[in-house]
């Protein structure tokens, strides 16, 4: 048994399919990018087979990402496989990942197949997948709640036909740590090849258990590798978290006795990155990455700490990447130290034109606030990265007038493809007002499900604010994000954001849990 444990990160995959979470192809390359600077094993970039986007999106990170292998997603059938080894091919480190479900309330209610038909797709699948990849995990989906004897005899055949990982997903998060750690160790033990596979744990968090439930599959159970996203990202109450895993493994490496190839210090951008890339902004008290998590207000906690940090904390801010919050840039900052600063949070931009862009908008931004935070630059640079990529609307400027005892009013003017429009609208307020004379124009006649003001930063009435607004429409939610000084105008700038996602009309597939 290794010493060794893998951090498969499915951030990207399974912690997209959040509602509204879905992301562009630029944006997943972007986090990919960064949790390749944070040394996971495995990046799960998506399901080529649910939608073409998808596909180029998996394509594009297999062909940037070196330092971590990056794995497909594909149904038990030839077609899926076949998609995602498409999309993987070229890349430097790869790997397919087959699902199926297991348990008898999925195969008779969801698949309507028999166990012998289970059976036979699991071996052909893997058997399939084997000829076009080196690199095969299989998850039977459901694992948790699914027949041990079952179990036994499907995970034996994959394993005989190749598969070199098997992981063992409790998909509704119904599991309770020690008993999902006996089960796993079940498996092993009774499987006679289960030493031929990396045993790997999935856990949801529908009882809050997730990380708790993945921790005992590594200790008892002898998983060697955790699946699990960043900021614990994922449908319904989410996935494992990945900070808390990590550092967990790494504060209690005398109980865990096990090495880890994360660079912890990563932590913190890759949380940023997340947060504002999907707008599901962290809660100030989550563990490692929530803006309390290493907040003393307690006046014995605050002197206790000053003596000797070591009596209230387990773990350095700095350790999790929480150093680099600090000041970095002002008005008067030249375009290389912006250049360079870029270069540090892991932006990169190969053509000049962005560059100048970034740079001239973060001046523009610097003349309005005085000091200019790392968050800043990240809310900057994916502002820009967003309206390149979803061109439709635009916004241009934004004017309202609120006073006491009167209704608010607003004008706003934005561009919808060549067509710059001007509209006006009274509201219960100049956030209401706005929307509502931008929605004259469009009619989108979507539905708001989330409108969520955030300080990107802490300490001042000068922080930029970001506006998350989520919109639904003919099935589909969808999430914009929009960053200002301005709240009004940062939730006019989210509101446009929201409907280009709209108007991109790009599928989502859900896959599995």
């Amino acid at each position: 048994m290794t010493d060794r444990l893998f951090i498969f990160d499915t951030t990207l995959r399974d912690g997209e399919q959040s509602p509204g979470a879905s992301m562009t192809k630029d944006e997943k390359l972007r986090i990919a990018r960064q949790l390749e600077r944070l040394k996971v094993d495995v990046i799960e970039a998506g399901f080529p087979a649910s939608s073409n986007g998808d596909f180029e999106a998996v394509r594009a990170i297999a062909q940037a990402i070196k330092g971590a292998t990056v794995c497909a997603l594909a149904r038990a059938n030839d077609r899926d496989v076949s998609r995602a080894a498409d999309a993987l091919k070229g890349g430097e480190s790869t790997r397919i990942h087959i699902f199926l479900a297991t348990s008898d309330l999925h195969m008779e209610k969801k698949l309507r197949m028999t166990r012998e038909q289970v059976f036979e797709q699991a071996k052909l699948s893997v058997r399939f997948a084997r000829n076009l990849a080196g690199d095969v995990e299989f998850s039977p989906e459901d694992g948790y709640r699914s027949d041990p004897e079952f179990l036994y005899r499907v995970l034996e055949a994959v394993i005989a036909e190749g598969a070199t990982t098997i992981n063992i997903p409790d998909t509704v998060g119904y599991a309770v740590p020690e008993l999902y750690g006996e089960f796993l160790l079940d498996l092993r033990r009774r499987i006679p090849n289960a030493d031929k596979a990396v045993w790997s744990v999935h856990c949801h968090n529908d009882l809050g258990m997730a990380v708790a439930n993945s921790l005992a599959g590594v200790k008892i159970g002898g998983a060697r590798q955790v699946e699990c996203t960043i900021n614990g990202l994922g449908e319904r109450a989410g996935n494992c978290s990945l900070e808390e895993i990590v550092m967990a493994v790494k504060t209690r490496k005398d109980y865990f006795k096990l090495d880890i190839g994360v660079d912890a210090t990563q932590i913190v951008p890759a949380s940023r990155l997340v947060a504002q890339t999907t707008g599901f902004v962290v809660q100030p008290n989550k563990a490692v990455v929530g803006a309390n998590a290493f907040a003393h207000a307690s006046g014995i906690h605050q002197d206790g700490v000053l003596k000797a940090r070591d009596t209230y904390e387990i773990m350095r801010a700095e350790d999790v990447g929480w150093a680099t919050n600090r000041i970095v840039l002002g008005k008067l900052s030249g375009r290389n130290a912006f250049k360079q600063r870029l270069k540090e949070l892991g932006i990169e931009m190969e053509a000049e034109a962005d560059v100048n862009n970034a740079f001239a908008r973060f001046k523009e931004l610097a003349d309005r606030k005085s000091d200019i935070f790392d968050e800043d630059i990240l809310a900057l640079v994916m502002d820009e990265a967003v309206t390149a990529e979803h061109e439709h609307y635009r916004f241009i400027s934004l004017s309202q007038h609120s006073e006491t005892g009167e209704r608010p009013q607003a004008s706003v003017a934005f561009a919808a493809g060549e067509v710059q429009h001007h509209a006006s609208s009274d509201g219960n307020g100049p956030v209401d007002a706005s929307l509502k004379a931008i929605e004259s124009k469009v009619a989108s006649g979507a539905d708001m499900l989330l409108y969520s003001v955030n300080a990107i930063t802490s300490g001042s009435t000068e922080s930029q604010g970001e506006v998350t607004v989520r919109l639904q429409h003919g099935g589909r939610v969808v999430n914009g994000v929009g960053a200002d000084p301005d709240i009004i105008v940062a939730s006019a700038k989210a509101y446009l954001a929201a409907l280009n996602k709209l108007h991109s009309k790009t599928e989502r597939v859900a896959a599995q849990g």
